[in-house]
């Protein structure tokens, strides 16, 4: 096919989009990934969440009111508080990074996610990235990512996976090398009353909300994956220099607030190890750069899956682009004098 009929096609695709545009973005459903599943039935029959997610702040006071109050409570009540031969509940700075500063945030980033995400998904037809012949194979993709985010299943693995691979991976990496608020001396799971509550219940429902979050990662990568499989109407002359799908790229910046609650996670770790064991900050370089390497990595790097299409487009465009201005090209005679 020549290059003139490819462009024929390609006016004529765009011009049924636009003359089906209202309707067609009438046939495709919405893709919220927080939108869903069993917990956000809980909370919104408990009247601690809205159909667009509102009441943010009561879902906030309520965590902390369920992880970190009762931790304060129990050890100021026993041994915890005041102590001078242990570490205090007041002074485990771990805690309060985990439940004061990461939690409220993992929390609150479920508007971000949920409006940015959703109006990407959108995009793809907006910008006529997908066309008109290609929306049913959109639409199953929105909906066996809806049917993941939906499944009690899934939630019932990831509690599973928190009371038994979470635990032993928190009670691995946890010892500090001296007495605790919640533990007594002597030697592992041997718990205070506080203690009891920290270990199953605080960490347990921290450990569920982040799981909930890498498994809306994996169903946004997955989505992803799903359409780059049908046949994108990608331009190459896009001022975006991406063939259209910048906004795609401008998406993962949604992610940062999970980003920032896994950083304040590691300062507390890291913290609690230099005040109370003795460890140079240096030591933790290697794990500080891995973390950073692993989650930036974990964001950015499935967008790559889009590479090899936007290279074939380039190439195809330059192709193209060279065909009409040789066509274009009128050799000019200079006139000579004898």
């Amino acid at each position: 096919m020549s290059s003139t009929n490819v462009g024929d096609a390609r006016e004529s695709l765009r011009d049924e989009v636009y003359r089906k545009g209202p309707n067609i973005l009438q046939e495709v459903p919405d893709l919220s990934l927080v939108l869903g599943g069993p917990l956000f039935q809980l909370l919104r029959k408990s009247r601690l969440r809205g159909d667009a997610l509102e009441l943010v702040h009561r879902r906030v006071l309520v965590s902390v009111l369920l992880t970190w109050f009762p931790l304060l409570l129990l050890s100021a009540i026993g041994t915890g508080v005041g102590s001078a031969a242990q570490i205090s509940f007041l002074r485990d700075i771990e805690v309060h990074a985990r439940f004061l500063v990461a939690l409220p945030i993992l929390i609150g980033a479920e508007l971000l996610v949920h409006s940015r995400i959703r109006a990407a998904v959108r995009r793809f037809v907006e910008y006529r990235i997908v066309l008109p012949k290609d929306i049913g194979r959109f639409r199953r993709a929105i909906e066996s990512a809806v049917r993941i985010r939906d499944s009690i299943y899934v939630e019932l693995a990831l509690i599973a996976a928190v009371y038994t691979l979470g635990l032993w991976l928190w009670n691995s990496r946890n010892d500090l090398g001296v007495a605790t608020w919640y533990e007594l001396p002597g030697g592992r799971w041997k718990l205070t009353p506080a203690g009891d509550w920290y270990v199953f219940v605080s960490i347990p429902v921290f450990q569920f909300i982040l799981l909930r979050w890498y498994m809306r990662l994996f169903i946004w990568f997955r989505f992803l994956w799903q359409v780059n499989r049908i046949e994108l109407n990608l331009i190459p002359t896009h001022p975006d220099r991406c063939g259209g799908l910048s906004f795609i790229g401008k998406s993962s910046y949604a992610y940062g607030p999970i980003l920032f609650a896994q950083g304040a996670i590691l300062a507390g770790v890291v913290a609690n190890r230099v005040l109370y064991r003795g460890e140079s900050l240096q030591s933790f370089k290697v794990q500080i750069g891995g973390f950073i390497v692993f989650f930036v990595a974990a964001i950015l790097a499935p967008l790559l899956m889009f590479t090899p299409r936007m290279a074939r487009v380039k190439r195809k465009g330059l192709a193209e682009y060279g065909l009409l201005a040789q066509r274009l090209w009128v050799p000019v005679r200079v006139p000579t004098f004898a």
